[in-house]
C-alpha cells in the first residue's frame, strides 16, 4: 500500500473514530483477551447490545477489530490518531505519554532535595522543579481527554 493511501486510511479512520466508536475502541485496547458484544456493553454501560454491536461492526469496516470463531472481538491494529495519539499502553493501563517525563523529573527532584540538602543550588532546584510542574500539568490535562 502506497503512502497516500496509508495517509487516507489513516485520515478516514480518525474522521470516523469518535464518540461511542472511539469508547468501544479504547475498551478494545484497554483489555487482555477478545471480549464479546455483552462484555462491551456492560464495560461501558451501553443501553443495548445492539448498539455495541454497532460499534464493534463500524471498528470491523475500517479493519481496526476482527471477530473469531466465538462472537468476540479482539483488536487487530492500533492506531495512533486524535487523542489516542497522546497515550501509550502499558500492560492494561493507557497512560499518558507525558507521565513518563512527569516521573522522571519528580523522582529528579526527590533525589536532588535529598542528596544534596545542605548545598542546593537554587537554578538547578527551579529547573527540576519547573520540569516536574509542567510535565504533571500536561499529563493532568491529557489524562482529562481520555475517552473513558
Amino acid at each position: 500500500m502506497s503512502s497516500a493511501a496509508d495517509k487516507n486510511r489513516l485520515k478516514n479512520i480518525e474522521i470516523n473514530l469518535k464518540g461511542k466508536t472511539l469508547l468501544v475502541y479504547w475498551y478494545l485496547l484497554k483489555s487482555d483477551s477478545p471480549v464479546g458484544v455483552r462484555a462491551v456493553q456492560r464495560g461501558l454501560n451501553i443501553s443495548s447490545s445492539s448498539v455495541a454491536a454497532h460499534h464493534l461492526d463500524k471498528l470491523k469496516e475500517m479493519n481496526l477489530v476482527d471477530k473469531d470463531s466465538y462472537g468476540r472481538y479482539f483488536l487487530t491494529e492500533k492506531v495512533d490518531v486524535g487523542v489516542l495519539q497522546l497515550f501509550t499502553k502499558v500492560g492494561k493501563f493507557m497512560l499518558p505519554r507525558y507521565s513518563f517525563y512527569a516521573a522522571f523529573y519528580t523522582t529528579m527532584l526527590i533525589l536532588y532535595t535529598a542528596l544534596s540538602y545542605g548545598s542546593i543550588d537554587i537554578f538547578a532546584l527551579v529547573f527540576v522543579l519547573s520540569g516536574s510542574f509542567i510535565f504533571g500539568y500536561e499529563t493532568l490535562r491529557i489524562w482529562r481527554r481520555r475517552p473513558l
